[in-house]
């Protein structure tokens, strides 16, 4: 039930707000759509509001004689007068019998009356009854509450308590019982306690979430985590709950004394990580480690990344398509998912890839070469159109123009690459086109290999809210340098495609173009 001052408010914020229930709905947090159309035609009706509400009578005063004539005539029964007029329900017809034949009810029950003086005895029996009320008023011959009745009548506010029988003290054995739960009860608190206390500490210390589980600890964090308690629970009490060995617990406590011998490891790790986008595993960490002379396995490696968090990005979903139709011929698959190379600039292979940032979108069409992967050419722009896959191919053809070499373009089946100025562009440069069948994503899987490298090592590990399309491009021409220059490979024995090319004695040569139209 809405006051007057939540009905009023609601409807001129109704008006106040164009008529818009749901929004006036939303505001206030009530009332229903029905209400308010409710109260607001009433409002504009009278131009106010009932401050009250009177229900209407749900039985005329007609009906009400009806009901009362009847029991009077038909043997006062309530049951019988209900089931034959239909209405009402016991307990208004009585209602309506006080009303209107207070003197034709009747009571049920013992309707005795006591005698100042036995009322006075029995009242006298019940404070002073060695047993229950019940038994008194059984004997008196009345019922409990008359008894109760009359006492309060009798004495009143300053009636005594009543002289109950005293409880016989606990025996011997059960008060021994009832020690025994009591220190029961203060060791599971005590148990319960620690479990919490080792399941925060966990927590502090460790960063993980166990549970109820400590099983997945290993001996050296169980160990850390008892020194942290022990000046709370006992040593003995935190082994037996980490189902820790004693000797495993000092063990780990001697070694934990020791000077970390991988300490400039882990350094060395975590800049490694760092400057390298968070992409690096364990392979080309250990890689990066012996280039810098550092001598672990691999082993070492990977459990150093574990105790240090240092986790590689994953791959996250892929979603932008270039395909308009088959808007013209379509070239063969010569490529044919063959993307090895025995030398630069014999097959390369090209695609768009979409980021969406908040920001905006930004488009990336790069030229791979299948030598080794390297980045030849690419452009970068907020628009997926002619000019920037055709900025790409130009620089790409480029390298190529004064060599004579003729390398072998592979594609998807997008519009850009049906469009006259690509069209226009390999045949005046004399390249061999190739296309992948329709949507078919592995034909082309060196180029999308590359995508989804730089997406998870680059761009769905970091976040971009505060960045704009500008400083996003420049982000992403930087990853593609470091890609080509720094970014070791294991399939070039760990070296980047351009020290690879250092090494072959191969000039390597890289160009970018950014579309910002």
């Amino acid at each position: 039930m809405y006051s007057y001052e939540d009905r009023l408010r609601a409807v001129q914020l109704y008006i106040k707000l164009g008529k818009r229930i749901g929004l006036t709905i939303r505001q206030l947090g009530y009332p229903t759509k029905n209400a308010l159309k409710t109260w607001y035609h009433e409002f504009e009706q009278r131009h106010e509001l009932r401050s009250g509400y009177t229900r209407p009578a749900k039985f005329s005063q007609a009906q009400k004689e009806r009901a009362v004539e009847h029991y009077l005539e038909h043997g006062k029964c309530i049951a019988a007068t209900i089931k034959s007029l239909g209405y009402p329900c016991r307990s208004l017809l009585l209602a309506w019998l006080q009303e209107l034949q207070p003197r034709t009810t009747r009571v049920v029950g013992r309707t005795q009356e006591l005698a100042p003086e036995a009322k006075q005895s029995a009242v006298i029996a019940l404070c002073t009854r060695p047993a229950s009320a019940q038994a008194v008023a059984d004997e008196v011959g009345v019922s409990r509450g008359s008894l109760y009745k009359g006492k309060n009548q009798l004495l009143g506010d300053d009636a005594p308590a009543s002289m109950k029988r005293k409880q016989d003290a606990p025996a011997s054995s059960d008060r021994a019982d009832l020690v025994q739960q009591v220190e029961t009860l203060r060791q599971d608190i005590r148990r319960l306690q620690l479990e919490k206390d080792l399941l925060k500490k966990a927590n502090e210390l460790l960063k993980k979430e166990l549970g109820i589980d400590q099983q997945p600890l290993t001996n050296r964090e169980k160990t850390l985590m008892v020194d942290a308690l022990k000046s709370t629970y006992t040593v003995t009490e935190l082994l037996y709950e980490l189902n820790l060995p004693r000797s495993s617990y000092f063990y780990h406590r001697a070694r934990l004394e020791v000077a970390d011998k991988y300490a400039d490891v882990r350094q060395a790790m975590a800049n490694i990580f760092e400057r390298n986008y968070r992409c690096y595993g364990y392979r080309r960490l250990h890689a990066s480690l012996s280039d810098q002379c550092v001598k672990v396995s691999e082993k070492v490696v990977r459990r150093l990344m574990k105790q240090e968090c240092l986790i590689a990005a994953t791959s996250k979903r892929r979603r932008y398509g270039s395909y308009m139709g088959e808007i013209s011929p379509a070239p063969d698959n010569v490529l044919n998912r063959d993307f090895s190379a025995g030398a630069p600039n014999e097959k390369w292979p090209t695609d768009i890839t979409e980021f969406q940032i908040p920001a905006g979108k930004v488009y990336l069409s790069p030229m791979i070469d299948c030598f080794d992967g390297m980045v030849v050419s690419w452009s970068i722009g907020t628009r997926p159109n002619a000019e920037l896959v055709n900025t790409m191919l130009d620089a790409a053809i480029d390298k190529v123009a004064t060599s004579g070499e003729r390398p072998l373009v592979h594609s998807d089946r997008g519009g850009h690459y049906r469009w006259p100025g690509w069209l226009a562009r390999i045949a005046d440069a004399k390249l061999v086109r190739s296309m992948s069948r329709k949507g078919c994503s592995p034909d082309n899987a060196a180029c999308e290999g590359f995508f989804g490298r730089l997406k998870t090592e680059m761009f769905f590990a970091r976040d971009w809210l505060s960045t704009n399309i500008d400083e996003f491009v420049v982000a992403v021409d930087a990853y593609i340098r470091w890609y080509n220059e720094a970014r070791i490979k294991s399939s070039l024995g760990f070296l980047s495609p351009a020290q690879h090319r250092r090494r072959l004695g191969i000039a390597a040569s890289m160009t970018a173009h950014w579309a910002m139209g």
